[in-house]
């Protein structure tokens, strides 16, 4: 019994042990495959650390609501078709980070500042005083004369308070400016978000690319060092019979149509910064009902007519 109880401490110990070093060995790969290479983002990226988040295990892994929350709170960082160097990927418990062009305002160093309030001037002394003598005046002649003496005193405490408040606006529209414009040169970051924990097949490069196909498109460089199980054929649109096949999350309006042809019916509408499309195709019989952000298919269904 003795002997059973210690096999097992030294199984779990040895079980923690390895951990550690599995999570190393999994971003190391994952830093090799990616960092320093470029990829090309399928949407606007919101110029802050937070990023944009990823659910691939979600029926909707990507908000685009947030998605377009996000890039007018903290302006667009990386346009949609721009071309960005991946600059860090890091691995954590329940998710994988792909930083792309320095990812996003907000890292350590980033000095966001603070508000600046105005320094404003309450009642003085002088006035109160006044206050006291309008109370106690002997006649209304000398009231009068307190009253205007104190009115001035207000008038005058006032205008240097409006003029304090609104230098601390101005300094604050100011560094306002300031952090959109750095926040606009800063790169961005998916978050790949996995419950409870990221599995062992998403820490390869090949799930990686998987997570991000429908937000990324990766160069030759990049995926000649973490080759995909399909292979960059896979990218291409088809034509003739495989057309509808080969529809699929990621693709482009242009490619989407070259598969299809122009659409039956098309529609758009606002979600914050982001444009919502919405396009029903006839092909084959067949009619496909999509749906697409910036120009990216976010989703579709394909049904008869």
């Amino acid at each position: 019994m003795r002997r059973l109880f210690a096999a097992v401490i030294a199984s779990v110990a040895a079980a923690h042990a390895s951990a550690p070093i599995a999570y190393a060995q999994s971003e190391s790969a994952l830093r090799t495959a990616f960092e320093g290479k470029t990829v090309t983002v399928k949407l606007d990226m919101p110029g802050t650390s937070r990023g944009v988040d990823v659910y691939p295990m979600e029926a909707t892994p990507v908000s685009f609501r947030e998605v377009a929350d996000r890039t007018k709170d903290y302006t667009v960082s990386l346009k949609i078709g721009q071309t960005v160097m991946v600059t860090k990927i890091v691995v954590k418990k329940d998710l994988i980070e792909f930083q792309l062009g320095g990812g996003g305002y907000g890292t350590l160093g980033d000095n966001a500042g603070y508000d600046i309030s105005a320094s404003e001037a309450s009642e003085s002394k002088t006035e109160r005083a006044l206050r006291d003598s309008i109370k106690t005046a002997p006649n209304s002649a000398k009231k009068k004369d307190y009253e205007r003496e104190l009115n001035n005193l207000r008038t005058a405490r006032e205008r240097e308070n409006t003029k304090a408040r609104a230098e601390a606006a101005q300094a604050n529209e100011l560094r306002e400016a300031n952090l959109r414009s750095k926040r606009s040169v800063s790169g961005s970051r998916f978050n790949i978000r996995y419950k409870p924990a990221v599995p062992s097949d998403a820490k390869t490069p090949d799930g990686v690319m998987r997570a991000l196909a429908a937000y990324v498109e990766f160069s030759g460089a990049t995926m000649a060092s973490a080759p995909m199980s399909s292979g960059n054929s896979s990218n291409r649109p088809a034509s003739g019979a495989n057309a509808l096949a080969s529809v699929r999350k990621g693709l482009l309006l242009s490619e989407v149509e070259t598969l299809l042809g122009p659409a039956n019916t098309a529609s758009e509408s606002k979600e914050g910064v982001l444009t919502l499309m919405k396009r029903n195709y006839i092909y084959d019989g067949k009619r496909v009902v999509a749906s697409f952000v910036n120009g990216v298919l976010i989703d579709y269904a394909i049904g008869p007519i």
